[in-house]
């Protein structure tokens, strides 16, 4: 059970490391003056699920879901 345990809080630091550099990766999400405009709706706007900024966010979705279980995890394995 000490294996166990070891490898999963390996694991649930490799997850928080990974998680706090894919948060500073992001841009913010306020869009300035070019939102009164309607600058802010461009082809890179519309698309974002497809760009980069997409993909960050879809990575930062799971690794958050993954950090909350094996915090939970661990925690329940403690007792």
């Amino acid at each position: 059970m000490g294996t166990l345990r070891l490898i999963l809080t390996i694991v649930f630091i490799i997850v928080s490391i990974a998680l706090s550099a894919i948060v500073l990766l992001q841009e913010g999400k306020s869009a300035g003056l070019g939102a009164i405009s309607g600058a802010a709706e461009t082809y890179w706007g519309k698309n974002k699920g497809r760009s980069m900024e997409g993909a960050l966010v879809k990575i930062t979705r799971y690794l958050a879901i993954g950090f909350m279980v094996l915090a939970i995890v661990l925690n329940l394995n403690r007792f």
